[in-house]
């Protein structure tokens, strides 16, 4: 029998998109989080009205990422930006009411949220979420979720990093040849 050899540099080629095609599979995980922290979704003691906008301006939102609402007997709605000042539940964009609910950002900018029940959001249960576009998510220093955003972001470093590594070997290795 007569073997044919692959030239080595065809060989490093198909290895090259093969380890390429399996890094693309690898995915950037997106997070959710607990609206409240452990208190939930509920109306603010009279004295913090401010509590989930404050909650929402320590965390770090980005397009994928959800936020879940618990809550008693109580709604949630995302309504427009004049809606929100207002407090008027009348025309939704979102509603729900199954006391545990998930909100998955589609898109970057801010979203407005408001309790359905009367009175709750005139009390403070009211949020507004701003959801970063992917220039605004890079890594810094000031966030909470800095750590996990590195961690996540440095998939798509490693993709960069083994590319060159491996383009450079290919390129010497057909040198050789």
């Amino acid at each position: 029998m007569v073997s044919k050899s692959v030239n080595p540099c065809r060989r490093h080629v198909i290895l090259l998109i093969t380890i390429l095609s399996c890094l693309h599979n690898v995915s950037v995980s997106s997070s959710e989080f607990q609206v409240g922290d452990t208190r939930g979704w509920v109306v603010p003691p009279a004295n913090d009205s401010k509590i989930y906008n404050d909650w929402a301006s320590e965390n770090r939102f980005l397009v994928g990422d959800s936020i879940r609402f618990k809550y008693k007997k109580d709604s949630v709605m995302e309504v427009t930006n004049a809606d929100y000042k207002i407090c008027n539940s009348t025309h939704p964009i979102f509603f729900s009411n199954t006391g545990n609910t998930v909100f998955r950002f589609e898109h970057s900018g801010p979203f407005y949220f408001i309790s359905g029940v009367s009175g709750h959001c005139e009390k403070g249960q009211r949020m507004i979420v701003k959801v970063m576009s992917p220039e605004e998510s890079l890594p810094d220093n000031t966030s909470k979720s800095t750590g996990f955003r590195a961690a996540v972001s440095s998939l798509g470093f490693f993709k960069i990093v083994f590319f060159q590594f491996f383009v450079s070997y290919v390129v010497v290795s057909s040198h050789v040849i």
